[in-house]
């Protein structure tokens, strides 16, 4: 499918990091953005700065009406739909037996029904008119999760499989899907919890660029790719441990030290 002017894209998680990233690529090649997150003053600051019109849309998608209402609005004002991104993500990283369970359930419902609420909703509109694309942004962290990161880990890999299994549900209906897995990106992500991150984090301002990324997404959309990693050793990662879970293991020692995989069964 090609993004140019025209293209009707809705976009979760719009305001920071990926998503806003996102939205400027797309706005950047003349589509139209459905901009939905919960700040909707960041929203209205973003929408301003781009170029063309856009639609701001204050959404939790947490909330499986209000994405219901968000998606349906956003189709009435733009006359359609094209592109239908699941982006937003929170993550709280820590011991899982010190973790509340609070941030356990938070996770789960703003990643993972978040991504079913967005692509429920957002289907049947792609469907009717047999045309479009979906993207489910999970993680790296669905390829090979982390210690610290177990619960993050689960909503992304529950993204990644139920994106698996529908690409494939769709086919011949003329609307496809796109898995993306990123690595560590330069975003807001863990603003709230630098302090306490494991050691083998290596995130942050010197990470991989989120307009990089986006970059990427639009390209693997328009070749109806199937997955995209990024960077390129979240692929690799993802191959030695399905060949390997100790492979796996010894690489990340070499490469982020003991922390990353203590156990060497």
């Amino acid at each position: 499918m090609e993004i140019g002017p025209g293209t009707r894209a809705f976009v979760t998680g719009a305001s920071r990091g990926i998503g806003r990233a996102l939205a400027q690529e797309l706005a950047a090649r003349g589509a139209v953005v459905g901009l939905a997150a919960r700040n909707e003053q960041e929203l209205a600051e973003l929408a301003a700065s781009l170029p063309g019109s856009h639609h701001v849309l204050a959404c939790d998608v947490s909330d499986d009406e209000a994405v219901r209402a968000a998606i349906d609005g956003f189709v009435a004002q733009a006359g359609g739909l094209d592109l239908l991104v699941a982006n937003a993500g929170i993550t709280h990283y820590g011991p899982f037996r010190d973790q509340p369970l609070e941030h356990a359930r938070r996770m789960t419902d703003i990643n993972w029904y978040g991504t079913l609420y967005t692509v429920h909703h957002g289907l049947p509109h792609l469907l009717d008119a047999a045309h479009g694309h979906i993207v489910v942004v999970s993680s790296g962290a669905a390829l090979r999760s982390f210690p610290w990161a177990a619960v993050y880990g689960a909503t992304k890999a529950a993204q990644r499989m139920f994106a698996e299994a529908l690409r494939h549900e769709l086919s011949g209906t003329g609307v496809s899907l796109t898995t993306v897995f990123p690595g560590e990106i330069a975003t807001s992500l863990h603003d709230h919890e630098k302090a306490t991150m494991p050691d083998w984090y290596r995130g942050g301002p010197d990470a991989a660029p989120a307009p990089d990324l986006a970059r990427r997404i639009v390209e693997a959309v328009e070749q109806d790719r199937r997955g995209l990693a990024f960077p390129s050793i979240v692929r690799l990662l993802g191959v030695l441990h399905n060949l390997s879970p100790r492979a796996s293991d010894a690489f990340l020692r070499v490469l982020r030290g003991g922390t990353a995989a203590p156990r060497r069964d």
